[in-house]
């Protein structure tokens, strides 16, 4: 009986402890993502300022001249999305992730 509820406490102490780690990778990789967003925002902003504040045509473009060394991609491995003009500031511009699952629009998306 006692060798039972001793098995029974380090199964529950062992997922305990998966959850929680994997809670953890979960935040550190939104954590990156809101940081490559961050840059990409400047990117963008850079290209306005040269531009008049007109939008860049695509992400690509900000790496073609320059100001992004790379095309950005959320910790998943998606490409971020630039939706110019945004959606709530019909002036400004929008850099998001779809998220862990992907799905554009989905809850789980990072801005």
């Amino acid at each position: 009986m006692v060798r039972g509820r001793q098995a029974l406490l380090v199964v529950a102490g062992t997922l305990v402890v998966l959850g929680l780690r994997e809670r953890e990778r979960r935040d550190a990789a939104i954590r990156a993502t809101r940081a490559t967003i961050t840059t990409t925002i400047r990117a963008v902003a850079m290209w306005r300022a040269d531009h008049d504040g007109a939008c860049p045509p695509s992400l690509g473009e900000l790496v073609a001249i320059g100001h992004l060394r790379a095309l950005p991609r959320d910790a998943w491995g998606r490409p971020l999305r630039l939706t110019c003009p945004g959606r709530v500031d019909r002036r400004g511009y929008e850099v998001l992730s779809d998220g862990p699952d992907g799905k554009p629009g989905g809850v789980d998306q990072v801005q």
